[in-house]
This record gives structure tokens, C-alpha cells and sequence, in this order.
């Protein structure tokens, strides 16, 4: 267990973690139980190693942090965007994030290192809605400091078990290394293959900007639906001339309101119209026969050319009389 502790050291736990910070798909935890074990095997007193190496993954952290707080605060929208194309789980990780965003505010960076794929978008989108650098590294530093407590305590508190388990793993041999390469490809293999199989699913027909614009000279007008989180709302404050917003969610006002024969266009913020093509794909299953996302939304709306809306302060229904922008 000596040569563990050795092998998992303070520099290894600031790498780990600042790897883990930055988005790279590394174990954190699982060396933060190892060290924890380790220490509280080989050092007498072990609290203060303990607290030494939780400074480090603090720092770590942090640091980390800091350069996705300040991507988000620079690029806002595209950061979160680059982000959940890289995620395996793309289609709810930018709006899981910001529907506990808008409940907690910045307060929910203290929880967001236990909630898989919320820590990864809500530190750029701390810094998209212009949260002050003191209140971000408050929240953050919180929560870096309670997720790290818990894997240094638990490998504290179960030593004696960690290392059994690392003495069975050594007997094993390399082939233990193997078997959990394979286990972890077979994993992020089975992962993305649902998101494949997902996407496929959604696969359908899609309207562009242009056939939009021409449906919008038309008579009867087409049910534009803005289904954008409130709180991405609020980081790109516009949307496109007559769209209402709604919540793919809640389907029932839209069922009550609105014949089966309406042609609606739906949008949303998300990689691939993800959100937006599922709930074109629910409205279909209850009857709406002319229901399709939009290619590229908003963001595809604006590079066109076409103008955008500019949404009022604190209004989160449709805005009226606002005035018209060509660009964000």
C-alpha cells in the first residue's frame, strides 16, 4: 500500500483532478479514495496529509474551473455547445444543467461535482450568465472542497477494505488491467452506441432557415415554438419574430390549444435540434401531422441573416411591440 501512496501521490491528485477540471474523462475520485486509504494507513497523525491533499485538489480544481468560467463568460453560448457535442449524454446534458442553473443559481455549483454531466456545463454557464468571479470561486470552491472530503474520507474510513481489494487486483496480474480497459470501452461503446441509435430515432425531416422565413409570409402562420431553457434565454436574449415559448415537457397546453392540422416549427439551443426533434416526435404520437424542428435554430436563423426579437427583461412569455435586431 506504501508504494500506492507513492504511485497516487499529491502531484498525481493535482494532475488527476486538473484533467478531470478541464473535461478529460479521468477517474478523480477513485485516486482521491486511494491516497485517503493510503495515508490513513502510513501516516501518524493522517489528518494533516489529508488536509494537505485536499488544498491540492482544491487548487486543482479551481484552476480548472477558472478557464471553462471564463470560456463561458468570453463565448457564452458556443462554449456550452462544444461542450454537449462532446458529452455522451448531449441530448439532456445542456438542459439538465440549466433547469438546476435557474432554480439554484450559482449556489448549484456546490452540489454539481456529485451530479454526473452538470459539472461539466455548469461552470461555463456560470460564467455565461455573468456570475462575479468572488461568487464563482465561493460556490465552486465549496463544492471542490465537499466532493473532494468525500473521496479522501471514504478511503480514510475504509482503508483496511481498499487495500484488500488493491492486494487482490496485484495477485491478478495485468490481466486485471485488461478486463477493466475492456469493461470501460464496452461501457463508452454501449454509450455512444445509444446515442447513435437515439439520433437515428430522431432522424427526420428538418425545415431550414429559408423555408422558415418563406412560411412566415404566409397565411395561416406557422406555431413557432421556442423551447430554450429560461436561463439560455436569458444568455442570448432573442427569438425569432412570432415564436412562443414553450417547455418540451409540457405538452397539454399545446394539445388544447391548437388543432392537429397546424404546422408548428420548433427550436431549441441544443446539438442536432436534439430537444426539439423529441418533441416533434411526441407531438406526433398525439396526432400533429405537420410538426418539425428547425435546422440549426436560432443560431442558424441568425447566420442567415434573418432578423431576431429581442426579449424583455425578466418577460418569459412572448414579448410584444419588442423591436427587431438583425444581430445578438
Amino acid at each position: 500500500m506504501q508504494q500506492l501512496v507513492e504511485v497516487f501521490g499529491v502531484w498525481l491528485v493535482f494532475v488527476n483532478v486538473l484533467a478531470l477540471s478541464l473535461g478529460l474523462p479521468v477517474p478523480a475520485l477513485p485516486t482521491l479514495i486511494l491516497v485517503g486509504a493510503g495515508i490513513q494507513l502510513h501516516a501518524d497523525p493522517a489528518w494533516p496529509a489529508l488536509l494537505g491533499v485536499l488544498a491540492v485538489s482544491i487548487s486543482a480544481s479551481l484552476l480548472g474551473d477558472a478557464a471553462w468560467y471564463y470560456a463561458g463568460r468570453r463565448y457564452g453560448m458556443r462554449t456550452l455547445q462544444s461542450l454537449c457535442r462532446l458529452s455522451l449524454s448531449r441530448d439532456s446534458c445542456m438542459k439538465q444543467t440549466e433547469r438546476f442553473y435557474s432554480r439554484f443559481g450559482v449556489r448549484v455549483l456546490t452540489v454539481a461535482k456529485f451530479v454526473p454531466g452538470l459539472s461539466m456545463v455548469s461552470v461555463p454557464l456560470a460564467g455565461a450568465m455573468q456570475a462575479s468571479l468572488p461568487r464563482f470561486l465561493r460556490y465552486d470552491g465549496i463544492g471542490a472542497a465537499l466532493w473532494a472530503s468525500l473521496g479522501l474520507a471514504l478511503g480514510a474510513i475504509f482503508a483496511r477494505q481498499v487495500e484488500q481489494v488493491i492486494d487482490i487486483l496485484s495477485q491478478l496480474g495485468g490481466g486485471t488491467v485488461a478486463v477493466l480497459l475492456i469493461g470501460l470501452t464496452a461501457y463508452i461503446g454501449y454509450r455512444w452506441w445509444r446515442r447513435r441509435s437515439l439520433f437515428k430515432m430522431l432522424e427526420t425531416q428538418r425545415v431550414e432557415v429559408a423555408e422558415l422565413q418563406s412560411h412566415l409570409q404566409t397565411s395561416p402562420l406557422p406555431l413557432l415554438l421556442d423551447i430554450r431553457a429560461p436561463g439560455l434565454r436569458d444568455v442570448d436574449p432573442f427569438i425569432i419574430p412570432g415564436a412562443e415559448f414553450a417547455d418540451e415537457r409540457k405538452l397539454e397546453p399545446i394539445l388544447a390549444a391548437h388543432p392537429r392540422d397546424t404546422r408548428i416549427v420548433i427550436y431549441c439551443a441544443c446539438p442536432n435540434e436534439v430537444s426539439a426533434a423529441w418533441m416533434a416526435a411526441q407531438l406526433r404520437r398525439h396526432g400533429f401531422t405537420n410538426v418539425l424542428p428547425l435546422r440549426g435554430g436560432i443560431d442558424a436563423w441568425r447566420a442567415a441573416g434573418f432578423p431576431v426579437v429581442a426579449i424583455p427583461p425578466g418577460n418569459a412569455s412572448l414579448p410584444a411591440n419588442a423591436e427587431a435586431s438583425a444581430d445578438a
